[in-house]
């Protein structure tokens, strides 16, 4: 596909395409729309719609946590069919919780992975003491040597 040129109407569908949780290769399969790296360098050549996108795509995130809600509140009935020699073949009809629950997993593993800050099992602080030098200063970690040392010493 050759490279496409930039048009506000293009920019502006794919920032709410964006939004609404749309991942960015989706939208670039687009008949007519960029790819992917075309949009990139798009990011690169103008910091204004650089910071639409990465808002969006905020936006966005929060829509795939929104919709991970909905499908956990709502049943989607399915026919089961099991096939056993005593009984033969019994088709019924049930929820497809299995289905759900790994659309949601999916769903949430991706969140973790593409925003950790907000969406990862863990949050990093400074001071954690799992890690109590994370956000000290070069100084700050030296004078905390210094006072470790001499209290061994003392």
């Amino acid at each position: 596909m050759p490279e496409s040129t930039y048009t506000d109407a293009i920019a502006n569908e794919i920032i709410e395409r964006l939004s609404a949780g749309e991942p960015l290769r989706a939208i670039c399969r687009t008949e007519g729309f960029p790819t992917y790296r075309t949009v990139g360098n798009w990011r690169k050549a103008d910091p204004e719609f650089d910071k639409r996108f990465l808002q969006a795509r905020d936006e966005g995130f929060d829509a795939i946590a929104e919709e991970c809600l909905r499908i956990a509140d709502t049943p989607v009935l399915g026919e089961v069919v099991r096939d056993s020699e005593k009984e033969g073949r019994t088709v019924t009809q049930e929820d497809m919780l299995g289905h759900r629950k790994l659309q949601i997993e999916t769903r949430l593993k991706l969140l973790a992975k593409w925003d950790p800050r907000r969406y990862g099992d863990r949050l990093q602080l400074a001071n954690d003491p799992e890690n109590p030098i994370a956000g000290l200063t070069d100084e700050q970690i030296d004078a905390r040597i210094r006072a470790l040392q001499e209290s061994d010493h003392g």
